[in-house]
């Protein structure tokens, strides 16, 4: 059953390989508000249904074999927004989070959270350290939200713990390397992703993963996120398997 739905998937891409996808995908969820808008609709009318986009899609990399599946979901700048909307955001998170304790074992895919979760809830927290007592006895697709996430923030933050490591003596300044510094990162342990995905129609990198993605290949695309299909899930890898990784060699011939 499972290599047939593969087949037909590949068919519908096109050019997908299936053998040889990246272990480790990050999308950055944008256009919810703009999707809302351009249909008369309140922006957080946009946050629903992306939250609906984000579930099918973080499935259907759990189906097709993907190990890592990273998303930017509520950013440190995020809480400029209007109060109803960050609301909402909230609610969903909650919501999400409680149907996950009830199926992550069932389906055996592990959940992390990425960012300070100091300035949310108790309750939300509660939530988020369930999900991490569940997913250490899993072994399938690892799905990281990034909540209150700022790739300069996490940096910061590593080096600051770096740094009290250094004066209480546990560690030398001399000794830290960038396998070393990675380990202070809120992604210790995770693999960089391969490729990058955002939606919406701009081309920057907003604060997401900036160490991380220092050899990611992006993609941009103009769909926005509540749009966002598994057939763009395929014309982004498709794009990806096209390109030549050289990690700052030369192409081989």
């Amino acid at each position: 059953m499972k290599l047939a739905f593969k087949k037909k998937s590949a068919d519908a891409a096109g050019q997908v390989d299936f053998s040889r996808l990246p272990r480790h995908i990050a999308i950055i969820l944008d256009g919810n508000g703009r999707w809302a808008q351009k249909r008369g609709l309140p922006r957080t009318a946009g946050h629903k249904v992306g939250a609906e986009t984000f579930r099918s899609i973080a499935t259907y990399c759990r189906d097709i074999g993907i190990e890592y599946l990273t998303v930017y979901a509520f950013s440190t700048e995020n809480w400029k927004r209007p109060r109803e909307e960050v609301d909402t955001i909230m609610v969903l998170l909650k919501k999400y989070l409680l149907e996950a304790i009830d199926t992550m074992e069932r389906d055996n895919v592990r959940l992390s959270f990425m960012g300070d979760l100091s300035v949310l809830s108790g309750e939300l927290r509660e939530l988020a350290d369930r999900c991490n007592d569940i997913s250490a006895r899993l072994t399938g697709c690892l799905c990281s939200i990034c909540i209150n996430y700022g790739g300069r923030a996490e940096i910061v933050h590593a080096a600051q713990t770096f740094a009290e490591e250094c004066r209480t003596g546990l560690v030398k300044p001399e000794d830290l390397t960038e396998e070393g510094f990675a380990r202070y990162l809120y992604s210790a342990g995770i693999p960089s992703p391969e490729l990058l995905i955002r939606p919406g129609g701009e081309q920057r990198l907003s604060n997401f993963l900036l160490w991380q993605c220092a050899y990611a290949e992006f993609y941009f695309t103009n769909v926005l996120w509540p749009d966002f299909s598994k057939e763009e899930l395929h014309r982004a890898i498709a794009a990806y398997q096209k390109r030549n990784r050289r990690f700052g060699g030369v192409k081989q011939e």
